[in-house]
């Protein structure tokens, strides 16, 4: 996650609440998606950023999981990210995703 993301995502949590925020991501690698899923949870792995040792514990979901796909009007999704699903390894973000919440959200999921 870069800097300015990470900046907005502080901000939005400073202003809204930790409670009231969730971070959707939508990397195209497992690897990718639970490096930035780590960084609005446990904070910054690089210590590079303004998420530097800053746990946020956010609920955070990648665009392929369930819980976001039921969320979200049937012909948007499909039109939006209904093709990505046949490219990306869905299980494995799926998997990474939960594991980094499991660890690190502070908040019921």
């Amino acid at each position: 996650m870069d800097l300015e993301n990470q900046q907005r995502v502080k901000d939005l949590t400073e202003k809204y609440g930790a409670e009231n925020v969730v971070v959707i991501l939508g990397a195209a690698e497992a690897e990718a998606a639970g490096l930035a899923a780590e960084t609005v949870t446990a904070g910054d792995p690089t210590f590079a950023g303004p998420l530097a040792g800053v746990e946020l514990g956010l609920r955070v979901y990648h665009a392929v999981e369930p819980e976001f796909k039921g969320e979200v009007d049937e012909s948007v999704y499909e039109d939006q990210i209904g093709m990505m699903e046949m490219v990306l390894d869905v299980d494995e973000i799926i998997e990474e995703m939960k594991n980094i919440r499991e660890e690190f959200c502070k908040f019921n999921n």
